[in-house]
């Protein structure tokens, strides 16, 4: 399994372990306060703010935080102006990479990003040189729970999924980003245990590196995200068991 379904597990490994609660909640915030701009400040009325808020509340952002980043966009003053970006680019051994970021300040984010890139052997590309590697998806990601993850996939297929993938006790389930919400709600009312649902970037195909360049291409990921601006990172490497056990 790769792109997402591997990158999602070390992160949410790493997730128990890694000591940056405070830069996360940062990164929330910031989705929160886009979101609730773009949308209004009603997450029932307004999907994307209502993931943004669910996924800050599954790393325990407490919810003081969350309403202070609605308010902030929702104010006379109108909160701090972020824009979204897309950059692209070659990690090691080719690999091709997807960088989201928020930023207010465009020469500062492509000024961190470009040398995370050229310090792990790739480069940043232009807009669109890895792009049609990617297809727009919606996933959501359901804790099986002790339930049985072939039970669950005959749930999501019912409720409108693309497609579904199992691993470990985690069912990853893939929609049409128009249909994400409707599927979530399906597949909430039935009692399943969402641990996150979001808008990600699938590759169409994927790329078997060597052990060692997978691993570096995992260490470049992994620099990206450790960047203030950057939202989510995604790759087309496929990501062995043997390296994920290495991260």
């Amino acid at each position: 399994m790769a792109g997402h379904s591997k990158w999602a597990q070390i992160k949410r490994q790493k997730g128990a372990t890694d000591a940056k609660r405070g830069q996360a909640f940062t990164k929330l915030a910031r989705e929160i306060t886009v979101a609730a701009k773009l949308g209004g400040g009603d997450p029932d009325a307004n999907f994307r703010l209502r993931i943004a808020v669910q996924r800050a509340r599954a790393e325990n952002m407490p919810n003081e935080n969350i309403k202070r980043a609605i308010e902030r966009a929702t104010s006379a003053a109108g909160g701090d102006s972020f824009e979204e970006i897309y950059y692209e680019g070659f990690g090691p051994g080719g690999a091709a990479v997807m960088v989201k970021a928020l930023t207010d300040n465009r020469n500062r984010t492509v000024g961190e990003v470009r040398p995370v890139f050229t310090r792990a052997g790739g480069n940043l590309g232009e807009s669109g040189s890895v792009g049609y590697l990617f297809d727009q998806l919606g996933v959501i990601t359901i804790d099986a729970d002790g339930r049985d993850p072939d039970e669950l996939a005959l749930l999501a297929i019912d409720a409108g999924a693309e497609d579904i993938k199992t691993e470990d006790g985690w069912v990853e389930v893939y929609t049409a980003p128009t249909a994400l919400k409707a599927v979530q709600d399906a597949l909430a009312e039935q009692g399943l245990k969402i641990e996150d649902a979001s808008i990600t970037m699938q590759p169409k195909t994927t790329l078997a590196l060597d052990h060692d360049d997978t691993l570096k291409a995992v260490r470049l990921l992994e620099r990206l995200e450790d960047l203030d601006d950057v939202q989510e990172v995604y790759t087309n490497v496929e990501i062995s068991d043997e390296v994920l056990a290495q991260v």
